[in-house]
């Protein structure tokens, strides 16, 4: 099996990189990829670890930009854990998270809801870790002010609730041409769940390299669709169970969705010569 979409505690993932991996081998996974949420920082520490599992680890990335005020993930993959002059985008990526954490406090403070948000970014900035809205649940069930992660989200964080504000960063378009600067592939995560139909067309105009087919969430009429659509844009394909942890409602697909090796090989030639473009770039 060939899971690329994987999350650790480097973001809102459950497992340590090391759990992860042997999570992933004991599910029958050979090859996989780290693609945490505006981070690489857990991808060394994967890479060091990787042959005492018996698995290959492809250095990955999970990027979230804002087209119209709606999240769009954009995986990035490359041949390196260290990609060149991708940290500071990355950084900026961070900072626009902590803002907008910043502000949800805000709002929950001014509702008597208080928590200590500077600690909780700085408990995660020390290694390049991303901070994101679970965090700040967890933080809230932690005071007391929820019993669940879930009645966090209900009551304050979720989209439209008392304290929710509207993320800001990078388009879609920039988040592709970033991973193409740092020699890398990008690949447009669960188009299934979108609802902008033009999206796909406008990111393959300025170089998307795939798509994810292959996703827990994708059901055979969607895997169908977008293996068509990939096939029509000349794009490589990608896929993954998107697995966050045990609690997750992905949880039961480790292990079960993938990419198909024919595809992965297609891929790895893909990163290859982007990889060289960027060298001689």
């Amino acid at each position: 099996m060939i899971d690329l979409h994987l999350h650790t505690t480097a973001s809102d993932g459950a497992c340590a990189p090391a759990d992860l991996l042997a999570r992933a081998a004991a599910a029958g996974v050979g090859t996989l990829s780290v693609t945490d949420h505006d981070t690489m920082a857990a991808v060394p520490d994967a890479v060091a670890v990787a042959a005492s599992h018996g698995v290959e680890v492809l250095p990955g990335i999970e990027i979230t930009a804002v087209d119209d005020g709606r999240d769009v993930h954009i995986l990035g993959y490359f041949l390196t854990p260290s990609p060149p002059g991708l940290d500071v985008f990355l950084t900026g990526q961070r900072g626009h998270r902590a803002d907008r954490l910043r502000a949800m406090a805000d709002r929950l403070s001014a509702q008597g809801v208080g928590v200590d948000v500077e600690a909780l970014l700085a408990a995660r900035a020390v290694d390049g870790r991303s901070l994101g809205r679970p965090h700040l649940a967890a933080a809230l069930l932690a005071a007391g002010h929820a019993r669940s992660v879930q009645e966090a989200f209900d009551r304050w964080l979720g989209d439209g609730r008392a304290a929710w504000v509207e993320r800001q960063g990078e388009t879609p378009e920039r988040v592709v041409l970033a991973i193409a600067d740092a020699g890398g592939v990008a690949s447009l995560a669960h188009p299934g769940l979108g609802r902008d139909r033009r999206l796909l067309g406008r990111l393959a105009e300025v170089g998307l390299d795939a798509l994810e087919v292959y996703h827990s969430q994708h059901d055979e009429p969607t895997r169908r669709r977008l293996l068509d659509q990939a096939r029509s844009l000349n794009l490589a394909i990608t896929g993954g169970s998107d697995f966050h942890g045990d609690t997750d409602h992905r949880a039961g697909h480790l292990g079960r969705v993938g990419v198909p090796l024919a595809a992965y090989a297609e891929l790895r030639e893909r990163m290859a010569r982007a990889a060289r473009r960027a060298q001689s770039a």
